[in-house]
């Protein structure tokens, strides 16, 4: 069977280190793993996709509308505009957390308001975490992608890789103990 899972954030948010952590993972783990990348404009706060499938066999890492079982969002508004892709009963797990793109920090537009109940509203299988509290809390702000890394392991119900192994693979010795933190914390949410 393959499971297919869409993260979606903006650039700077972490997201295609975790996606790159998340595949490497699955692969040494036996899986046949496919992955892409989009990045619009990532590194001036636009938005960065990426689509993991898994499994026995997987022809195309590509997610169709209503297709993802579970959708990773690093950023609220982000999660609203990729909805669509995840299948009726799939997990979206979203992060409570607000990336004002140009156009919002020109004044031009507004940012929209009630993102996170509107999702409630459409969506049974919601988990809805504030990951910068909790990285902030670790004294790292920027762990805030290891701490969602670890809510997604949970809820894909892969936690025998060793994750921690990865995570001091990819990331410079420094942070290491902060992220082992971020990706312990996620995972116990």
């Amino acid at each position: 069977m393959v499971k297919s899972l869409l993260l979606v954030g903006v650039g700077g948010q972490g997201t295609i280190l975790v996606s790159r952590i998340l595949s490497e993972g699955l692969v040494n783990e036996g899986y046949d793993v496919k992955m892409s990348e989009i990045h619009g404009m990532a590194q001036r706060g636009g938005s960065v996709t990426t689509q993991i499938k898994f499994g026995e066999k997987v022809h195309s890492p590509s997610i169709n509308v209503g297709e993802a079982d579970v959708l990773v969002a690093f950023e609220k508004v982000e999660a609203a505009r990729h909805i669509t892709q995840l299948k009726k009963g799939g997990t979206l797990i979203v992060n409570d957390e607000e990336m004002y793109p140009l156009p919002v920090l020109a004044g031009l537009e507004e940012y929209p308001m009630g993102v996170i109940e509107e999702l409630n509203d459409k969506i049974e299988n919601i988990k809805v975490i504030n990951a910068r509290h909790i990285a902030e809390e670790l004294g790292e702000t920027r762990a805030q992608n290891i701490v969602m890394l670890g809510t997604t392991v949970k809820a894909l119900g892969i936690e025998n890789i060793d994750w921690i192994k990865l995570i001091k693979e990819n990331l410079p010795n420094r942070v290491h103990e902060v992220n082992v933190k971020a990706f312990e914390q996620g995972l116990n949410l």
